[in-house]
């Protein structure tokens, strides 16, 4: 049987959401070949990991040293090489996190695999691997076919699939760490983690974000009320950030966030190509702007033309109502 391979990324006993959407992407793809699905979870105390794991993998691989405590590239590439040598996955699924493009492309030049990159689709189809990546600044989606070869590595953008778990599986190896010595020219001097006040905009359920269309960084209030009746968040187009209006870590997009809510509700976005990228993973998008051609509204699930400014506090108003009612 032949094995689908997801590489675990976690930081400070967090499970990262990319690997994840890694795990179910690699469960849809696995149970419509008859694969088999395995996770790998190398680093320092990881066993805390394999009951959430065991819901998506047939097996959970494990390595645990005191070496991989800061989550270095290096070391898991060692252990992964080993994996991969031994295994022979057809498919190895890594997220394209910071620490996903640090790793991939060494792993693949050390097992002599061919690697494609960023991808925001995988498919398998007669034993044929295609994968979908935007180009031209994500103007157009482009769908390749990737060569046959024993093992394909591919790393996929975090909020392209949504996680779905599935039945609890319990199938767990144990492998041993097999690096002597330490890696001494690189290391970790530790995280800069966000300002208190900073919110992680990929984490909200519900999003409200704001274009150049709110005039003003006063009008931004109107947004936060509706985020606040929705319990949700405010998040921002490019232009928004620029003005100074919102911090960078509202900002959604190509040179922002990728996001994937379970409600995007775009005020006064026209839809800038660069925008629209980090959103596309929303379950649900509605769009209010003045402008019945903005490019909003051909990805928006509803749409509403009409002035932000009167259409606002009519929802505001009626959830509030809503909410006393029930």
């Amino acid at each position: 049987m032949a094995e689908i391979l997801v590489v675990i990324e976690h930081r400070k006993q967090n499970l990262a959401d990319v690997s994840l959407e890694m795990l179910t992407k690699g469960r849809q793809l696995a149970d419509q070949a008859g694969d088999e699905l395995v996770a790998a979870v190398i680093g320092k105390d990881t066993d805390s990991y394999i009951p959430r794991l065991a819901k998506w993998a047939d097996k959970v691989l494990i390595c645990n040293s005191d070496k991989l405590g800061q989550s270095l590239s290096e070391p898991y590439q060692k252990v992964l090489s080993l994996i991969i040598e031994e295994r022979k996955p057809k498919l190895v699924l890594i997220g394209h996190s910071s620490f996903g493009m640090d790793l991939a492309p060494a792993l693949a030049v050390e097992v002599g695999a061919p690697l494609a990159t960023d991808c925001t689709n995988i498919a398998v189809e007669n034993g044929i691997i295609t994968i979908t990546r935007s180009i031209y600044s994500g103007k157009v989606n482009a769908v390749y076919s990737l060569t046959p070869s024993e093992t394909v590595i591919l790393t996929s953008r975090p909020g392209e699939f949504p996680v779905e778990e599935g039945q609890q599986r319990e199938n767990i190896e144990e492998i041993d760490y097999p690096i002597e010595g330490d890696i001494n020219y690189k290391r970790l001097e530790g995280y800069i983690e966000p300002e208190v006040s900073e919110i992680d905009i990929t984490q909200a359920r519900v999003l409200v974000s704001v274009g150049r269309g709110i005039k003003d960084k006063a009008n931004i209030e109107l947004a936060e009320e509706l985020a606040k009746v929705l319990g949700g968040v405010v998040a921002c187009s490019r232009p928004v950030v620029d003005y100074g209006w919102l911090p960078s870590c509202h900002q959604v997009g190509l040179s922002g966030k990728t996001v994937n809510p379970k409600l995007y509700l775009a005020l006064g976005i026209s839809g800038a190509f660069q925008h629209m990228v980090g959103l596309r993973g929303s379950e649900m998008i509605i769009a209010i702007n003045k402008d019945s051609e903005a490019p909003i509204f051909t990805i928006a699930d509803y749409g509403i033309v009409d002035d932000i400014f009167k259409v606002v506090p009519i929802l505001i108003q009626k959830i509030n109502d809503l909410k006393l009612k029930n």
